[in-house]
């Protein structure tokens, strides 16, 4: 009897622990899928960036650099030979075309007109003298002709007496700035030296020299707009036109040459700067435009990642033009889609995100 007894309180023991251990059991199985559950969303839900697309005007354009030239510039050198006297103007002064640049000494010049003049005298009065008695046929044709021809030899002497006193005033052959000054008072200059005195430019109208590849000649045309983007002006960007295009293709860099028209009225421009130039092939206007970021290209295929209700879809898209951070949608978007366009590298078809900016 008493073993029988304690047989039926080991079963009960034993019975009241088995219960105990399935309940703990099942306790920390709801807490491990709890767990998993949690963990799986962590890792579906991707952080992401999005931007809805936008409509609006987008440009073909081509990209090269140029350096700014002066439309009208003159090297001023001296005509005449002489000692410098005195300099009226400086480097950065705006003189206008005939302005008074420096004077030479001209004493020489002076002398020399002086001699010319006296001689054409000499010769006017002879020739009166033998006029009154050629006409008599006092005097043969031949000493008559030649004196003829010495008057006229006396005439010319005075003049180019008169030019080259003239010559000792150098002026502004352009309107414009006193780019450099090499000349400096007491140094002597000779006829047509090398040597310049004055650079003279004139910036109120500037020019680009570009060269194209020989493949752009079918997209470039005389008057074609181009912008400018001057870094020395803050990447201030400016409005420019084609002018001029060589009819010629150079056979050593396959490049043809393409002047630029360069308004400068406001003269913030100069001559020398560097700029970056984008010359504008067409312009599409109300184009779906979509953030560079946003394209995903694999083996030149162009993809996006489509945000619908928390969840990204991925469409193929066909693009247009290109310019700067936004890239023309032709085919594949109907233009009110928001994309992903930041943390797009791990994403998947159908996958669910969080969009965490603003």
């Amino acid at each position: 009897m008493e073993n029988s007894i304690r047989t039926l309180r080991t079963f009960a023991i034993s019975g009241s622990l088995l219960a105990l251990s399935v309940s703990l059991t099942a306790c920390s199985d709801a807490d491990a899928v709890d767990t998993h559950v949690s963990q799986e969303e962590a890792v579906i839900a991707i952080p992401v960036e999005a931007q809805m697309l936008s409509r609006g005007s987008i440009q073909s354009t081509y990209s090269t650099t140029a350096i700014l030239e002066a439309r009208e510039e003159a090297f001023v050198v001296a005509r005449a030979a002489g000692i410098i006297e005195a300099i009226f103007v400086e480097e950065g002064d705006y003189v206008e075309k005939g302005q008074v640049l420096a004077r030479l000494d001209s004493r020489r010049y002076e002398l020399n007109l002086t001699k010319a003049k006296a001689d054409l005298t000499g010769l006017e009065r002879e020739l009166e003298k033998i006029n009154k008695v050629y006409s008599k046929k006092l005097v043969s044709d031949d000493t008559y002709d030649k004196l003829v021809a010495q008057y006229e030899s006396a005439k010319a002497s005075v003049k180019l007496a008169e030019l080259d006193l003239q010559e000792t005033t150098i002026t502004a052959p352009i309107s414009g700035y006193v780019a450099s000054r090499g000349a400096k008072v007491g140094n002597l200059t000779e006829s047509f030296q090398r040597e310049r005195m004055f650079h003279i430019v004139q910036q109120r109208n500037l020019q680009g020299i570009i060269y194209l590849p020989e493949n752009e000649l079918q997209n470039i045309a005389v008057g074609q707009a181009a912008t400018l983007k001057v870094a020395a002006l803050g990447n201030h960007e400016m409005s420019a036109s084609v002018e001029r295009i060589s009819p010629v293709i150079d056979a050593t860099t396959g490049t043809f040459k393409v002047t630029l028209s360069i308004p400068n009225r406001e003269e913030r421009l100069k001559a020398g700067m560097f700029t970056d130039v984008a010359l504008e092939y067409a312009n599409h206007k109300d184009a779906t435009l979509l953030p560079r970021r946003a394209l995903v290209t694999i083996d030149n295929n162009h993809s996006v990642f489509v945000v619908e209700n928390g969840v990204v879809h991925k469409k193929a898209v066909e693009t247009g033009f290109e310019q700067s951070d936004v890239v023309e949608v032709i085919s594949g978007l109907n233009g009110d889609e928001t994309v992903v366009t930041a943390g797009h590298q791990n994403l998947k078809d159908a996958a669910p995100v969080d969009i965490v900016n603003s």
